[in-house]
């Protein structure tokens, strides 16, 4: 299922991020990008220790990725280039909407740094940080949507999600997206 705003596709798809072909895959990242279980042990585990190693060492550099923005690696054994480390909230923190939002403009923001083509996200946060999917389609969805109507260089943004229940709620949020 897919939309088009200006020259980027908007596309969700029930698949393993890990096996993404775009030029970025997104890791839902915690802020000391440590790869334990879900999106992040999964990138982990497919991409090698590079990844590991590299996202350390950002850490080790740059201190903490702190919640709201990202970080970008090399992708290690997998099929994308890059991995960017978007952090988004943990339910209860407070203002969780703004900083999803603002996750995943950064994650958009530094593809367009890199003058990436196409980017692949999971759905941040709705793992073990508790956050709503539902909330989480519409939030993400729309701001890629608005995104697209940027002067952006993506042509394709791909919403890879694991389970049916997942791929649903996004697949209903994006049938609400208005093209302009």
């Amino acid at each position: 299922m897919q939309i088009l705003i200006n020259e980027t596709v908007i596309e969700i798809r029930q698949a393993d991020i890990t096996a993404m072909a775009t030029d970025a895959i997104v890791n839902a990242a915690n802020e000391l990008l440590a790869h334990g279980g879900g999106v992040a042990g999964a990138i982990a585990s497919k991409g090698g220790a590079a990844i590991e190693q590299e996202s350390s060492e950002w850490v080790r550099l740059h201190g903490p990725v702190l919640t709201g923005t990202a970080a970008i690696t090399g992708a290690g054994r997998l099929a994308a280039r890059y991995v960017i480390h978007a952090v988004g909230p943990i339910m209860g923190s407070g203002d969780e909407d703004r900083k999803l939002q603002a996750a995943t403009q950064a994650a958009l923001d530094l593809a367009d740094a890199y003058g990436l083509y196409s980017i692949s996200f999971p759905a941040i946060s709705t793992g073990i940080f508790g956050y709503p999917v539902d909330r989480c389609a519409r939030i993400m969805l729309s701001t890629a949507a608005t995104h697209a109507q940027t002067d952006t260089r993506l042509r394709h943004i791909v919403f890879c999600l694991l389970d049916a229940r997942t791929f649903g709620e996004f697949g209903k949020m994006l049938q609400t997206i208005k093209i302009p």
